[in-house]
């Protein structure tokens, strides 16, 4: 048929543009004269660079695999007063930036905050009486990460220690084994494939930020990256450190690869028995116990810096709501709602391209498309600027050479570059929501269309439309928070006077303007909750499990 070589060449051609900007940065890092200027960095720079992103991913990596680890485990195994509402509530500091909980934090715990205020006042102390911890340290923009990125460890470490096989740990118990020795000798290699994923996503996260180790003053590779090519000029430099970036990026994935091997998650999904949730319920001070840990992350990572920000705009409101609040507004929602349609019709092309004509071509150029979501997007920002620039230019040049006016800046000073960077870091997202709804339609399906007449168009219209509308919109969903979330990028690629939610909050803290700061990071946080409150009612239609009760009988996972 006319339409699957079409498709697959329009497939080859989105993996041809996504490749683009990686493929910039790497050629421009290794062009000639690059050596002198990869010397430069390593006599000054790079090696605190080095240092402080290895540092992060360590202690991220550490944090988010205890913290994801034990409250998947612990909610997997045990019911307990208010389980049934931490199955989902865990996931809420998803919706929280890190960059607006380092706003947060900072207003609570500064000098002038309210908690070292009180200190001084409760003990007659003043500067230089009493230490107390930066919170604008490399351990502080470490914890901010660890408290908003343990979900991903959490909802896939829970996964699998439900969906483990019963019959393992039973036939450990038979042989002599407790419930600890059981857990680090069967429960927790089982689980591990899905805890070394979890940890993959975090950290690629943490080597993506922006926003929070710019304003701890932490430098990083994004932040030198961002201050090469906006503060000092120096293009080679920015692109240096892209590929020196990317390489981060890329160990990050390798050692994941690595730490799984050859064990993949197995299991045979838990079911309920005939009495109910098969977990043992858990009260008194022991159950209270559970229920306080797995409060502890949720607390700090969602509840009190909401708390915090709404404590500031109820402070100074007249300083807060600035009007042109709803400009911000409208440009994210506008940009986001843009990017995520375009994401999953792109999604929809390659899935339809795979499913008709599945050989490695199409495959190939589906697995370079999602490999997007692993670039950063201060790489991004600088991949899609040097050859955009290119074009720019020549465009440029053409025109005023056929008509004696200068066009100006027709892709980079316009949103149609930040457009192109959100496809190429979130297309996996309306990936992974696509790809599962189209497996989901079998090829009897199909063949019934098509021996009724129907052509590949036709049948795509009548049989597959209707059945991926729900994948559909759940994929928009989430590549439509995410944008509204980027930072790097946004900032980085937005055209003149256009700003963000993401970037006016970012601005407003880096002026130490905080009350001004909240209102945007309340809007980016509110909108974050939209995919999590959807995830958790879906939860609850098909496990029947109220959320207010202790006693939810649920055994899977959201």
């Amino acid at each position: 048929m006319r339409e699957r070589p079409t498709l697959v060449v329009v497939a080859v051609a989105l993996a041809a543009l996504a490749a683009l900007p990686v493929l910039a940065v790497v050629a421009r890092g290794i062009a000639p004269g690059a050596g002198e200027t990869w010397a430069h960095l390593v006599d000054t720079v790079l090696a605190r660079y080095v240092f402080n992103t290895a540092a992060l991913v360590v202690l991220v990596g550490a944090g988010v695999a205890f913290g994801g680890t034990l409250t998947g485990w612990a909610l997997a195994q045990f019911r307990f007063p208010g389980s049934a509402w931490f199955e989902w509530a865990l996931l809420l500091p998803l919706a929280m930036p890190a960059y607006v909980m380092a706003y947060a934090y900072t207003d609570l715990l500064q000098y002038a905050g309210p908690v070292q205020t009180a200190l001084r006042e409760a003990f007659g102390w003043s500067r230089g009486d009493y230490w107390f911890p930066d919170v604008r340290s490399l351990p502080g923009a470490a914890a901010m990460f660890v408290f908003t990125l343990y979900p991903y460890v959490y909802l896939l470490a829970r996964t699998a220690f439900v969906e483990r096989p019963p019959a393992y740990v039973e036939a450990a118990r038979t042989l002599g084994l407790d419930r600890r020795r059981a857990f680090w000798r069967v429960e927790l290699p089982l689980a591990r494939p899905a805890i070394a994923g979890g940890i993959a996503l975090a950290l690629m996260e943490t080597l993506a930020d922006f926003g929070t180790v710019a304003y701890f003053a932490v430098d990083t590779f994004t932040t030198g990256i961002y201050r090469a090519w906006f503060t000092l000029g120096d293009r080679a430099a920015s692109a240096q450190l892209a590929a020196a970036l990317l390489g981060f990026v890329l160990v990050a994935i390798a050692l994941e690869r690595g730490s799984r091997g050859a064990a993949r998650s197995v299991g045979t999904g838990r079911t309920r028995t005939m009495s109910g949730d098969p977990r043992p319920w858990v009260g008194g001070w022991r159950g209270a116990t559970i229920a306080t840990l797995c409060s502890v992350p949720l607390v700090v990572g969602f509840a009190l810096p909401v708390a915090l920000l709404v404590r500031l705009v109820h402070a100074e409101p007249e300083v807060a709501m600035t009007i042109r609040f709803v400009e911000w507004a409208w440009n994210s929602l506008r940009i986001a709602g843009i990017a995520s349609a375009i994401a999953v019709v792109f999604a929809v092309l390659v899935v339809y391209a795979t499913r008709l004509a599945p050989g490695p071509v199409p495959r190939m150029a589906a697995r370079v498309l999602a490999l997007g979501y692993a670039v950063p997007g201060t790489v991004l920002a600088v991949g899609v600027l040097l050859p955009l620039g290119a074009i720019d230019g020549a465009i440029a040049d053409a025109i005023r050479q056929a008509t004696g006016t200068s066009p100006g800046l027709v892709l980079t000073g316009t949103t149609v570059a930040l457009i192109y960077a959100y496809q190429v870091r979130y297309f996996a997202v309306a990936w992974n929501g696509i790809e599962p709804g189209f497996a989901r339609i079998t090829p009897a399906m199909d063949a019934a269309a098509r021996s009724l007449g129907c052509g590949t168009a036709a049948t795509f219209r009548r049989v597959h439309a209707p059945l991926l509308a729900r994948s559909a919109a759940a994929s928009l969903l989430l590549v439509f928070v995410d944008v509204m979330k980027e930072l790097p990028a946004t900032l980085v690629l937005r055209p003149f006077n256009f700003d963000t939610l993401a970037t006016q909050a970012y601005s407003f803290a880096r002026d130490e303007r905080l009350a001004e700061a909240a209102v945007p990071s309340l809007a980016i946080v509110a909108v974050g909750l939209i995919p999590i409150i959807a995830l958790a009612r879906a939860s609850r239609r098909r496990t029947g499990s109220d959320p207010a009760s202790g006693h939810g009988q649920t055994g899977q996972a959201p």
